[in-house]
């Protein structure tokens, strides 16, 4: 049988930078396990969990919060994926600032020679400072009002990088999780459920900062189109009605 490499926690402490303090924490509240104790009790790391912890790492590196990381290892969402998703966006809102410059550089030449620029050429321009966007953010522009719209951003933009993973990430993946357990007829007042539904409704504050019209029209969009929302393109749209009905009554039984 194949000799199996183990780390004590406080190998692994200077090994990755951290402390022991920080390890133990982790080990409490779940993020970070030992796979192993010895007989005396001490935690003893294995190779798996030496990938996670760095896979940990990576992902606090983006901004993200560190139950946000245990959601996104928890639920199976490959860093890769979520590192590759986050470069495709930056690159697409790359592409969008230089069409956004070139049309700007355009009018900016028009108006120094005193010419009156092109309603095409503004137009050109409204539409770039919009942009596209994903297909959940093009779906929400069609239920929210530019006032609510810019508060979203707003907030987005006071969590940075870690907006990206909580918007087309998490919440995604907690509407998928819930879904999961109402068709598999979980009690809505067990813990999987309310602990699901306390995130939802964590982030919603994050996002809405407490504003009832915007939480409404927030979920107006996931009832209304939740293909987009989810990321699901099979998500069918009266399924929402239940899944709204099951998370009410798990925040009822709360």
């Amino acid at each position: 049988m194949a000799f199996e490499q183990t780390w004590k926690v406080g190998a692994l402490a200077t090994a990755s930078g951290l402390t022991v303090r920080t390890l133990h924490h982790w080990d409490r509240i779940g993020l970070l396990n030992p796979s192993r104790r010895t007989v005396s009790g001490h935690r003893e790391y294995t190779e798996h969990d030496v990938i996670r912890l760095f896979q940990v790492l990576a992902l606090r590196r983006l901004g993200l919060g560190l139950e946000s990381i245990a959601t996104c290892l928890d639920a199976g969402v490959d860093p890769v994926r979520l590192v590759g998703q986050h470069l495709s966006d930056v690159e697409a809102a790359i592409a969008s600032l230089d069409a956004l410059r070139q049309r700007l550089s355009h009018i900016h030449r028009e108006l120094s020679h005193a010419r009156e620029p092109g309603t095409s050429a503004l137009i050109n321009v409204l539409q770039a400072m919009r942009g596209t966007g994903s297909a959940a953010d093009q779906a929400l522009r069609r239920h929210v009002d530019d006032d609510q719209l810019q508060a979203l951003q707003d907030r987005a933009g006071a969590l940075g990088q870690a907006a990206h993973y909580l918007l087309e990430i998490e919440w995604p993946e907690l509407y998928r999780r819930a879904e999961a357990l109402r068709l598999a007829g979980t009690d809505p007042a067990a813990p999987e459920v309310q602990k699901i539904v306390a995130r939802m409704d964590e982030l919603s504050a994050m996002f809405a900062g407490g504003d009832g019209t915007l939480t409404a029209a927030v979920r107006s969009a996931w009832q209304h189109e939740p293909a987009a929302m989810s990321g699901d393109p099979t998500a069918p749209a009266d399924a929402w009605q239940d899944l709204t009905a099951y998370l009410d009554r798990a925040r009822s039984a709360s």
